[in-house]
């Protein structure tokens, strides 16, 4: 099928994107290529799209309107993937406008164009980060969102209820996925893994912030990807027996799912730096702060959801994907 992929440039949506077109998709990638981090590094992840001749990419912003609803006439997909987004919970912090741009600006503008496309499925990223100021663990899609520490995570929460509403009032199947810490080969420089192997080979001291106590659920990119996939060739459904006295907050009588996408399995921080000693065979030097403005205190994904609608099962251990992402920094940077 044709695909449109936004996002094409960046570490989970480049991926997805390969991942399409290595089984025989076309896939139509959008990117702004903004500076928030290495340009050089998006540019590498594209042109390893650019190999395969049923890629094209367009350098666009979501907030463009008429380029996006230009690009949608022009193109027809059948389905989106939704990837593009202002990341980052410090960064909103200090440039919140860029948020309101990106992902909310940006979103209505993807959703306007699969409303009047006949777009037949927009899957679009969420984020653990909605579960904010929620301590239960693990994070279900039946617990509560409406506590977000930071504008990043009300911006994804808003996202969420956008597609409910154009699948509510238009029969848009949405499927929105709430990722939990992605990490592997070709991420993000700016997220912590990857923020500290460069410090640990370059010898200098690691930053742990609450003095590595809080816990992340790492997800591997691949397994992340492994259920993107699985999640775009079924199309959101209506649930005929959503309870609107007692009404599911993961559900709804709209073609609508919000699913969490995560290993199930969180990790102390303090463990993780060690599994990436060990990946490095280099001793980290370490400097502990007080817990960062915005961040929750611990994620643990519940991904029984996942697991019962499409079969995702998360494989990649924190070892073996910190061993595979280790093998390709030294092998990208020439470490």
């Amino acid at each position: 099928m044709k695909l449109i992929v936004t996002g094409s440039a960046g570490f989970i949506g480049s991926t997805v994107a390969l991942r399409l077109l290595a089984r025989g998709d076309t896939v139509i990638g959008i990117d702004n290529h903004n500076v928030y981090y290495d340009p050089q590094l998006k540019a590498a992840r594209v042109a390893r799209l650019e190999t395969y001749p049923s890629y094209r990419h367009y350098r666009i912003d979501l907030a463009d309107r008429d380029a996006i609803n230009q690009l949608f006439a022009a193109e027809k997909p059948a389905r989106v993937v939704n990837l593009a987004a202002q990341a980052g919970v410090r960064y909103s912090i200090d440039h919140p406008n860029t948020y309101i741009e990106a992902n909310i600006v940006g979103f209505l503008n993807i959703l306007e164009a699969c409303r009047h496309h006949a777009v037949e499925h927009l899957i679009f990223a969420s984020s653990s980060s909605v579960y904010g100021a929620n301590e239960r663990m693990p994070f279900s899609e039946q617990h509560g969102v409406d506590h977000p520490l930071s504008l990043y995570a009300a911006t994804k929460k808003s996202n969420e209820l956008m597609a409910h509403a154009y699948s509510h009032l238009f029969g848009l199947p949405c499927t929105g996925l709430r990722f939990f810490t992605v990490y592997g080969p070709w991420g993000r420089p700016d997220m912590a893994y990857f923020k500290f192997t460069r410090a640990i080979l370059e010898g200098k001291p690691i930053a742990v912030f609450n003095h590595g106590h809080h816990q992340r659920d790492f997800t591997y990119i691949d397994d992340i990807v492994e259920g993107v996939v699985r999640v775009i060739d079924r199309p959101a459904k209506s649930q005929l027996s959503w309870d609107a006295c007692n009404p599911s907050p993961a559900s709804s009588t709209a073609p609508w799912r919000v699913y969490n996408i995560g290993h199930g399995n969180p990790v102390e921080l303090m463990d993780m730096i060690r599994t990436l000693e060990e990946a490095l065979d280099v001793p980290a030097k370490l400097e502990f702060f007080s817990k960062q403005m915005g961040d929750v205190d611990d994620t643990h994904a519940d991904v029984s959801n996942l697991q019962k609608d499409f079969g995702y099962r998360p494989t990649t251990s924190l070892a073996e994907g910190l061993s595979n992402f280790v093998a390709w920094y030294r092998d990208y940077f020439k470490v």
